[in-house]
């Protein structure tokens, strides 16, 4: 059972690795046997000391995924680091928040390019290489408003909405091909980014009052659902978004 887990030999390139739930997926993957490329706008150098100690190869790409342009260079520069990219976790993302009355273009077309657009392309790229050698795992980073509506964040929403089509699409175009794609949604998990969140006494209670599991997610939990839609344990998953929210989504 533990080698349908085991991923020794594989190169992941995760994308926003530098801290919270992309750390949390490098760092799983690299526990099961992965080898890392870590890539984003920011230095991802605390991630990459910390695969190291795992044992595990680790390389730090910056790459400004707010624009397609740095698709292709990022592709090309980890495959000439490692040879190859077994799996593909987009987890790059941002968020801009106002009322819809008020949401500005800019704010839309940046939250839509970088979370939508960018990751599209990604998938292409790194797609073309995973279908040519007839193998192949992505794993898209949706979020509980795939299947919800949300407040103030409108440019967000759609994001993440169109995220969980891409998924099905590239799944259905791609399964034949050898390469699963598949999603996780993830809950509200503690980390730098829902800092504020947890630190409003009556905003964290709500949440933790719809939460069946009593808790906010950790980093950690993403990464064991990664490592899941990274292994061979998942060949037979396609075109599948994984809600890991504690239950959220089930209240």
């Amino acid at each position: 059972m533990a080698r349908l887990f085991d991923l020794s030999g594989k190169v992941a390139l995760v994308t926003g690795a530098n801290t919270g739930i992309g750390q949390g997926i490098a760092l799983a993957l690299a526990g099961a046997g992965a080898d890392i490329a870590a890539a984003g706008r920011s230095p991802a150098t605390e991630t990459v000391g910390k695969v190291e100690v795992l044992g595990r190869k680790a390389a730090d790409f910056t790459a400004d995924l707010s624009s397609v342009a740095a698709v292709q260079p990022l592709v090309d520069a980890v495959l000439d680091e490692f040879g190859r990219i077994d799996i593909l976790v987009n987890n790059a993302g941002i968020i801009r928040r106002a009322d819809a009355v008020d949401f500005t273009e800019a704010d839309w077309d940046a939250v839509i390019d970088t979370n939508l657009k960018t990751l599209f392309f990604l998938c292409q790229a790194a797609g073309r290489h995973m279908i040519a050698r007839g193998s192949g795992k992505i794993i898209n980073i949706a979020s509980l408003l795939t299947f919800q509506g949300g407040i103030r964040v409108p440019s967000y929403t759609a994001s993440k909405s169109g995220v969980g089509g891409l998924t099905k699409l590239l799944a259905n175009e791609w399964a034949a091909k050898g390469v699963q794609v598949n999603a996780i949604a993830p809950g509200y998990i503690a980390t730098n980014n829902t800092a504020a969140l947890q630190s409003d006494e009556t905003r964290n209670r709500q949440i933790m009052e719809r939460i069946p599991a009593g808790r906010w997610g950790d980093p950690a939990d993403i990464g064991g659902a990664a490592v899941f839609l990274a292994s061979a344990a998942s060949d037979y998953v396609q075109g599948h978004i994984l809600a890991v929210d504690g239950g959220w989504l089930a209240r």
